[in-house]
């Protein structure tokens, strides 16, 4: 099968995007998503995304980790906006469906703010924290970010008898200042650190207004590897969030095809 592709990057976090608005890419295999991800012998990407036809919204973003495995990405969810626009679509304001349900979301140039999930509980786990943000997180508060080793912080706790099974995604966090924090972020699929993760600085964002008794509308800037995010949220009570928006860049890197 001959593939055409466009490659997208949100903050470093790279993504293979798929025009399958016709249904062709439906039959796309799992070995064929792990082939399009490898950096080696593929295109090499964090994520493969096909852009579905929808009966309940604009589109469908059909997002796939390396391992062939389903969640939600907000930073591919972003790059899958902006990709959209290429393909016809009008998504100055949009809506779309995707793993964890219903989105909107809205392109200026080419930064997206994305609608996120609810959050309607925080786990606590001694003094880290535990939450679902499309995808499961756990969040880490560490002293010194440069000094913190987050593959092997991240595959200790994603490999432990709590989460082995259905894996986590751990993230490694530095307050900077007020509002301002640092991140660095191990991936399940991926199984490796990553750039970016838009779930991930989601989570750490909701983590540290639990953490601070933050209350009300909040805007928290992010600085993670590839570049810097801000999230938006409201804070209703203890473990509640709403309103919650992913800020951010998504841009076009190339064109391609390739025989997988």
């Amino acid at each position: 099968m001959v593939v055409q592709f466009s490659k997208y990057q949100g903050t470093g976090n790279d993504f293979v995007l798929l025009n399958n608005l016709d249904g062709g890419y439906d039959e796309l295999t799992v070995s064929q998503i792990s082939y399009l991800c490898d950096r080696r012998f593929g295109v090499g990407a964090d994520g493969v995304i096909k852009i579905n036809s929808s009966t309940v919204s604009s589109f469908e973003v059909d997002y796939y980790n390396p391992d062939g495995s389903k969640s939600f990405c907000g930073n591919g969810a972003r790059c899958a906006v902006a990709f959209a626009k290429t393909l016809g679509l009008d998504v100055a304001n949009t809506s779309f469906n995707a793993f964890d349900g219903l989105h909107s979301a809205s392109l200026n140039h080419e930064e997206v703010s994305l609608a996120m999930s609810d959050v309607e509980e925080i786990d606590r786990i001694d003094k880290d924290y535990l939450l679902y943000t499309g995808s499961p997180h756990y969040v880490m508060f560490v002293e010194d970010l440069l000094s913190s080793d987050v593959v092997s912080i991240g595959k200790s706790i994603r490999y432990s008898d709590r989460f082995k099974d259905e894996g986590v995604n751990v993230n490694l966090v530095e307050v900077k200042g007020k509002n301002k924090l640092e991140v660095l972020t191990y991936e399940r699929g991926v199984e490796d650190e990553t750039l970016s993760c838009g779930t991930g600085v989601t989570a750490v964002s909701m983590s540290y207004a639990y953490r601070e008794g933050l209350i009300g509308n909040n805007i928290i800037d992010i600085k993670v590897k590839g570049g810097d995010l801000k999230v938006a949220f409201n804070r209703v009570s203890k473990g509640v969030f709403k309103e919650v928006r992913l800020i951010g860049p998504a841009k076009f890197v190339f064109l391609g095809e390739v025989n997988v």
